[in-house]
């Protein structure tokens, strides 16, 4: 590791051949995303796009949790997320360049799957989960649980986890092709670590091409489909039951549900 800066909520670590280490680092929220978060985020991102000496990106959460999705306390407050242009976190709808990888232990959960869906790549601790859980909570997956989710494991199998809020258990999803990688727990940066490695000792210009040309195929599609379903999904974020949701689970008391 050649040097490493912080902020609040985002810790970057710059390690040796060109590898960068992204760290939400909100361990007290289980790394729940907050506006300021998606902005440091946003932040990160950009300059690992800027730099012509970066060749691998990592993404992962501080005190052995990926993240927890969206800080629906803040959401609560008015608080959000999402970035404009940009997407939760400042990522889920940027076209990047540098491939990237999702380092994920404990879990995933919301617009921490969501995250770690629009990473290139997962490495994951085998006790580690993954989950829409929206609709517990009066919402929608929008930043690419519905469009990235059915792409990466049968539709049959997505469309369960988005209606239910069912947990994806790390083996299962890795039998399934969403994870790329299957660690013992607290590894998962560790082989994250190893993979960026072996991308990294490629040509950069070579590295940079593959990694263009499959956003034309996939990535670049999926920001037509985002922007396409916001039609259907912006009412319901502006619902009362979507209010009602996160207070619900501020006031940690069951939703009361009233279809408006």
């Amino acid at each position: 590791m050649t040097e490493g800066t912080e902020t609040q909520a985002v810790r970057i670590e710059e390690h040796d051949g060109g590898i960068c280490v992204i760290t939400i680092n909100r361990p007290h929220a289980r790394n729940a995303v907050d506006g300021a978060t998606a902005h440091a985020l946003a932040a990160a991102i950009d300059d690992l796009e800027a730099r012509d000496d970066l060749v691998v990106g990592i993404l992962t959460g501080a005190d052995g949790v990926f993240s927890a999705g969206m800080d629906l306390k803040a959401f609560a407050r008015g608080d959000t997320p999402v970035v404009e242009g940009r997407g939760f976190g400042g990522i889920t709808r940027t076209d990047i360049k540098t491939p990237l990888i999702a380092a994920v232990e404990g879990y995933a959960l919301g617009g921490g799957t969501e995250m770690a869906l629009a990473c290139d790549m997962i490495v994951a601790a085998r006790d580690a989960a993954f989950g829409q859980t929206e609709v517990h909570y009066g919402i929608v997956p929008p930043e690419g649980g519905m469009v990235r989710l059915p792409e990466r494991i049968p539709r049959n199998i997505a469309l369960e986890l988005l209606l239910t809020g069912d947990p994806l258990p790390a083996a299962r999803a890795e039998q399934l092709g969403l994870v790329n990688h299957l660690t013992e727990p607290g590894q998962a940066l560790t082989r994250a670590l190893e993979l960026a490695r072996r991308i990294a000792r490629n040509a950069p210009l070579a590295v940079t091409a593959v990694k263009r040309v499959l956003n034309e195929r996939t990535a670049l599609r999926d920001l037509d489909a985002l922007h396409e379903q916001d039609r259907y999904v912006t009412p319901v974020l502006a619902s009362m039951d979507a209010r009602e949701g996160a207070r619900a689970f501020a006031e940690k008391r069951s939703p009361r549900w009233q279809g408006r």
